[in-house]
């Protein structure tokens, strides 16, 4: 109504002006009826298996007397009048109606054409003629001013009649049920009755109605005027009315004409054709629902199934079902009532499966580890082993070496007692009645019986880490065997994408026809695919046009699962024990965690020659409590070391890795021998030279074997005196490479002791730097306690010699010069048995090779000054004069006699002829001093003579001893030289 003043009139049909209405013919006014178009385009129109002829939309011939989405209807004022709307929405086919609506994109009907500016050329070209009609007349028509000046008028006129209308009736929210609203519209004092007013407000309240009433007219007339107005606008949409109903009309009988034409023909030529479709999904259904009772039957049967694997120890076999089950469950059995339950009772008895797993497991190792101990180092049912490591690795049980890391633990100590109580059991002198302890019966036993026992405990332990190598070994085998299988399977899973990336994909045309709420995809049977999906199953399917097969003769592959990820491909593998077994794909560990496992179980080889080792040492250790193994002489000791070395080598050899413990044990108490074997003969060699009494000894014909042995380059002990040896009488010289040496008995057994010292280096290895150094000290002592006895005549009061003779002298030099023959051989031994970061203990022997021979020069300056003294003693009394020779020089010869004498059989002719030298100039020394006191000089007079008689006699008696005839004594120099 508001906008009614904008409105256009319409004229009206005996209006004089003709351009105001155009009659047209009935011919261009309405358009001739034209099909409607086709609402199943693609409903099958003969040929059933052309695709192309198949729609997803309901069929109008089938579906006419059934519900359809063609019956769904929608008030449109409805629609777009939506009060839920903040605004009038210019799209109103919306997917949500509210205030938070999104606009999305509505995506193009398939069935509406694409218009364009050509589709709307006729409508220009018919249009165009009239828009010009239309201008002309707006230029000659004139009364329209007027019509427009009457008209506004009108206007005019209504709108003042209708401000006369108060507001409140104007206001949308007008409602008489507001107390308000209703006491402004009908004020309650025109309805009172109170007092004298009675009257007054009669009068006041038909004054109200009467002017309710001229409101009401006032709207009347507003509202007849409008209608008025477009009075013709409405008459002709009525007319239009009428018309398009009878075209509807029309329309309708058509279609319904066509539709029964329609219906005829589908149950003619497609009822047939989709009675036989549907057949054939039915019998495809009733085929699936077979095989899917199968494989359900197939899934009941897999509890008993698992037990009866679990009853012969087949946990591989019972974890393959299990998952196989599983699967099928989760894929092609999910939803199913009755099996609602079976999942979770497939948990827990793979739970079970672990724990028996793992219960067998620890059996197997129990039983493995604690049978006889023999040469034999055969596994113990390769097979029950293999299939165990299978199922836990299956169960990424991988913390299952432990298990047999603690039975290892606990069969060590097993061993030992074991064989502690055998041995004491044969041994009559323990009583074990009285004697409880194990410990304490073993210590009760003497060096050969506990050997034997020690022998014994790592002959058994030899064996114990064969047989776990070759058990290690198996569990290894079947680690690698899996890791192998993994990396063959991303070999092939590599080669399959890059064949499948050069391979061309081929397309087929798959279609689908909607019937009852089936795709017509699944009614095709295999015999009656179309030909380009027969071209792809034509591998599996031999006979396309035979007879479909009964439900009894369904082949294998529809009654198990076809999904891929149900099949489990498995390779067939054999073990190092020719066992054979298959791997399965769903052994989900990664390469990693196999390699980590594979050196757990390495390492587990370790920790058994660890555990060895350890269990050896407290064995040790408990019979060395009593000081037992420090007791041991040289020959036990070592018996012992090799046993000991012999045991370690097999371990490492057995095991590939050194073990510590008991080389250090072995180490430990190879110091405390060494301490002990060093002390002994130090307090031996101590004791000899506080009795020696520096008279030369004959040699036994078993130290000059010794010496001669140590010449061939045998360092070693002399075996036991035999008869022959015992028959050879002693000798007054030691013979040693062709050179006589006039030794001491002392000296004769520190070269044994030293050879002691050297055997003891071959047979105990570890030692041999602390040997070396305890040598060294033991040469030191001998070096510096005969010094003290012969220099420093200490001997006069720890033997009781009387004096220290030129013979003891030269005795104990001769000793000193053995020893150092000695030294450079006992150097080489020692050199080839160290290291070469070792070498730096080998000066020890330099520092002891310049002290000895320092030694030998102060003795040697001894011998020299014994006769220099003399010599001063003598010639300082001498007197030129007859006779001749004189005392003095027979004296002197006299005494020269005594001192080769005394040496001469002890020292090589070499050092007496140089000691003579040095006594001689010694001689001339003190006769020169004595000359020139005397005031004698070589002048040829008769003192001078004498002189030389003296010195001829003094030179013909040192000449006549034996080995000096060609000495070399100069006795020119006794004389002053003329200046």
């Amino acid at each position: 109504m508001a906008s009614s003043h904008s409105s256009s009139p319409v004229p009206q049909s005996n209006s004089s002006d003709a351009f105001f209405k155009k009659e047209m013919d009935a011919t261009k006014r309405f358009r001739p009826v034209q099909s409607l178009p086709d609402v199943c385009p693609k409903e099958p129109t003969g040929n059933v298996g052309d695709p192309n002829n198949l729609c997803d939309s309901p069929s109008l011939v089938v579906d006419q007397h059934r519900w359809t989405i063609y019956h769904s209807k929608v008030n449109l004022p409805a629609a777009l009048n939506d009060p839920r709307l903040a605004k009038r929405e210019s799209d109103f086919f919306t997917k949500t109606w509210g205030v938070d609506f999104v606009d999305t994109e509505v995506t193009p009907s398939f069935y509406l054409p694409q218009i364009t500016k050509e589709h709307f050329a006729l409508y220009q070209q018919e249009i165009t003629p009239r828009e010009k009609v239309h201008e002309r007349c707006k230029n000659i028509c004139t009364p329209k001013d007027t019509f427009d000046r009457t008209l506004l008028h009108t206007h005019d006129k209504s709108r003042t009649d209708l401000e006369q209308v108060p507001k409140i009736f104007m206001k949308p929210d007008f409602a008489l049920e507001d107390s308000l609203t209703f006491n402004a519209v009908l004020p309650w004092s025109h309805f009172s009755t109170a007092g004298g007013k009675g009257n007054r407000d009669a009068a006041s309240s038909k004054l109200l109605q009467e002017k309710l009433s001229h409101y009401l007219d006032i709207v009347e007339v507003n509202i007849a005027h409008q209608i008025s107005l477009r009075s013709e606008a409405f008459f002709h949409a009525m007319t239009s009315q009428h018309e398009l109903q009878d075209y509807l009309r029309k329309t309708s009988q058509a279609v319904k004409l066509l539709r029964e034409k329609i219906s005829k023909i589908d149950k003619v030529m497609c009822e047939g054709s989709l009675r036989v479709l549907r057949l054939s999904l039915t019998r495809n259904n009733c085929i699936k629902a077979y095989n899917k009772l199968k494989l359900m039957a197939t899934v009941h049967q897999t509890q008993p199934t698992v037990q009866l694997l679990l009853s012969t120890s087949e946990f591989v076999g019972a974890l393959d079902l299990i998952a196989t089950t599983q699967e099928v469950l989760q894929q092609e059995l999910q939803g199913i009532h009755s099996f609602r339950h079976l999942g979770s009772q497939l948990c827990e008895l793979e739970k079970l499966i672990d724990k028996m797993m793992i219960a067998e497991f620890s059996t197997y190792a129990r039983n493995d580890l604690n049978r006889p101990l023999e040469d034999d180092c055969q596994i113990l049912e390769e097979e029950r082993l293999v299939s165990l490591v299978f199922g836990l690795l299956k169960q990424r049980k991988l913390n299952f070496y432990e298990i047999y890391g603690d039975e290892m633990i606990i069969t060590a100590k097993n061993i030992i007692k074991q064989c502690v109580v055998n041995t004491v059991s044969q041994i009559e002198e323990i009583d074990t009645e009285v004697v409880v302890k194990l410990a304490d019966q073993m210590r009760m036993m003497n060096f050969p019986q506990w050997f034997d026992l020690l022998k014994n405990i790592f002959s058994k332990f030899t064996i114990f880490l064969k047989r776990i190598k070759a058990t290690l070994n198996t569990i290894r085998s079947v680690v690698f065997l899996v890791l192998d299988k993994n990396q063959k399977t991303r070999d092939l899973e590599d080669t399959l994408q890059k064949n499948s990336a050069k391979d061309s994909t081929v397309d087929t045309e798959v279609a689908y026809l909607t019937h009852e709420g089936m795709f017509i995809s699944d009614a095709f049977s295999e015999g009656d695919l179309p030909p380009v999906a027969a071209d792809t199953t034509s591998q599996r399917n031999t006979s396309p046009n035979s007879e479909p097969c009964s439900s009894d003769s369904v082949s294998e592959p529809e009654c198990t699962t076809d999904s891929s990820s149900s099949k489990e491909q498995t390779s067939s593998s054999v073990t190092p024990g020719g066992v054979e077994m298959m791997i399965s794909d769903d052994m989900k560990l990664t390469d990693l965690e196999l390699v980590r496992l594979a050196n757990n179980i390495q390492e587990l080889l370790y920790n058994a020659s660890d555990i060895c080792h350890d269990r050896s040492v407290k064995f040790l250790m408990a019979r060395a409590k009593d000081g037992f193994l420090e007791k041991l002489n040289s020959n036990e000791f070592v018996a012992l070391s090799r046993l000991m070395e012999g045991f370690i080598l097999d371990t490492e050899q057995i095991c590939g890795r050194k073990s510590m413990s008991l080389r250090g044990a072995l180490q430990s108490q190879a110091n405390r021998f060494v301490n002990r074997f060093h002390e002994e003969r130090k307090t031996k060699l101590s004791l000899l030279l506080d009795n020696e009494r520096w008279k030369q000894a004959e040699v036994p014909a078993e130290f000059q074997d010794l010496v001669d042995s140590v010449s061939d380059g045998r360092i070693s002990l002399p075996e036991k005196k035999t008869a022959a040896t015992e028959e050879r009488k002693p000798t007054e010289f030691l013979i040693v490479e062709g050179q006589k040496y006039a030794t001491v008995g002392t000296v004769l057994l520190l070269i044994r002791i030293i050879l002691e010292y050297c055997q003891c280096v071959d047979n105990i290895p570890s030692i041999t730097t602390d040997m070396l150094t305890r040598l060294s000290d033991l040469l030191k002592y001998f070096n510096s306690r005969s010094c003290q006895l012969v220099l420093g005549a200490g001997a006069l009061q720890v033997v009781g010699l009387k004096t220290i003779t030129t013979k003891n002298l030269a005795l104990s030099s001769r000793c000193l010069q053995l020893i150092v023959h000695y030294i450079p051989i006992i150097r080489a031994h020692f050199e080839a048995r160290l290291q070469p970061k070792q070498f730096s203990m080998l000066r020890h022997f330099d520092h002891i090779t310049k002290d000895y021979h320092d030694h030998i020069a102060e003795i040697s300056a001894k011998l020299v000054a014994i006769m220099d003294s003399l010599f001063d003693k003598l010639l300082s009394k001498y007197e030129v004069k007859a006779p001749v020779p004189s005392a003095c020089f027979r004296n002197i010869c006299k005494q020269m006699a005594k001192m080769h004498e005394a040496i001469y059989d002890l020292l090589p002719e070499e050092q007496t002829q140089m000691l003579f030298l040095r006594i001689n100039a010694s001689y001339k020394l003190h006769l020169k001093r004595q000359l020139a006191h005397l005031n004698v000089v070589n002048d040829g007079g008769p003192l001078n003579g004498l002189v030389t008689s003296d010195v001829a006699f003094y030179t013909g008696n040192l000449q006549a001893l034996k080995g000096l005839n060609n000495l070399d004594l100069n006795m020119a120099e006794i004389w002053e030289q003329k200046r």
